[in-house]
């Protein structure tokens, strides 16, 4: 397994963690089975907004004796009571919600409080009238609450709880469906979008992939909106490549289904390669360098995903960035200029024009 550190912590989380969503279909035998396996093989970050109730017990016995090697994400508004998923969000109501959630989950900790399915400013409103947001800051205090969270589609309610410098984490849809405008949770245009990732990495929030493989109709050429499947290995890295991820939590109905998600860890950087988005990029991210690597190897031996990832950065003002960029191996200074990189890039993004004025930015 992979881990990558919250930047609000000293946690390690792994690159692939888990939803709850599909394995609550099924019996309660098989959601503990499956989580099993998946501390087994490192899996150590778990979304607990799934569709059923079931997913409760089924992770507490799962979680049995193995709670230290959870981080567990729960949501304050998902309500669980009823014996299936329903969303409240009275102060009476997520109280006995969380209450019955940690009673199955046999802890008396939550690693990652969430404020949950914010998407229109209504909802936060009511989150904060309601006394919600205040109660989650006070379990924050008592130590019952270990970091905030928060789980949006809408890059605009996103910016606004980041304006509050609460969250550590935020949970958001991250594929190429909705970066490039299509479904129905495709809030927000590219750039918007674009923008909040890097912000979360700019100010040290991380970022928890939902819906990587939209419902799975990214995986099928029928279902999909580009006509084109791509495969579970290339919608993780495609997640994995954008600012601020820290895991990318992918759905298994079970176990066979999670064995097929976590052949990424083995697979080669030609199966990583998702560059065939390229052939259904919309006009306006044309010329934009998305860090996928499809121009690798450099000739001259340059990382240009991570410069270009660190020259982004420094624009809109982090200033660790700089410091990131001159530990590399080698800068945009020692790009030759043999246009390798700009034959390969199904963006059209002109990296030797870039690389000149990165290495100018980068001299200031």
């Amino acid at each position: 397994m992979i881990y990558r550190k919250l930047p609000h912590g000293d946690e390690k989380i792994s690159v692939i963690g888990m939803g709850t969503s599909v394995v609550g279909e099924h019996s309660e035998r098989n959601v503990t089975e499956t989580v099993t396996y998946a501390l087994d093989h490192g899996i150590n970050y778990f979304d607990m907004a799934g569709g059923h109730a079931s997913i409760f017990p089924g992770m507490g016995k799962a979680l049995e004796g193995r709670r230290k090697e959870a981080m567990l994400q729960v949501h304050f508004g998902a309500d669980y009571t009823s014996g299936e998923y329903g969303w409240n969000l009275t102060l009476d109501g997520v109280k006995k919600s969380v209450e019955w959630q940690l009673q199955k989950l046999k802890t008396d900790y939550i690693d990652f409080g969430f404020m949950h399915c914010l998407d229109e400013i209504s909802d936060l409103e009511q989150y904060e009238r309601n006394g919600v947001l205040k109660y989650l800051l006070s379990l924050q205090k008592q130590g019952i609450v270990r970091h905030l969270g928060l789980s949006t589609h809408a890059p605009s309610i996103a910016n606004k709880v980041l304006d509050m410098g609460i969250i550590d984490m935020l949970m958001f849809s991250v594929n190429p469906m909705y970066d490039y405008g299509q479904g129905d949770y495709s809030i927000g245009n590219g750039s918007e979008r674009y923008n909040l990732y890097t912000r979360c990495e700019k100010e040290g929030v991380g970022i928890s992939v939902m819906k990587p493989f939209n419902a799975g109709q990214l995986l099928d050429d029928k279902k999909s909106p580009f006509k084109k499947a791509l495969t579970p290995v290339q919608c993780i890295q495609y997640a994995l490549d954008r600012p601020g991820v820290l895991t990318v939590m992918q759905g298994a109905r079970n176990i066979d289904e999670l064995k097929q998600n976590l052949k990424y860890l083995d697979s080669s950087e030609d199966e990583k390669d998702y560059s065939i988005i390229g052939s259904f990029t919309p006009n306006e991210t044309k010329g934009i360098c998305v860090y996928c690597k499809h121009c690798h190897p450099c000739p001259a031996g340059l990382d240009i995903g991570l410069i270009n990832k660190y020259y982004d950065l420094s624009l809109l003002g982090d200033e660790l960035a700089k410091e990131h960029y001159l530990t590399l191996n080698k800068t945009a200074s020692e790009c030759i200029g043999c246009g390798h990189c700009n034959e390969r890039c199904p963006f059209s993004v002109d990296q030797t024009r870039r690389m000149k004025k990165i290495a100018e930015h980068f001299v200031k």
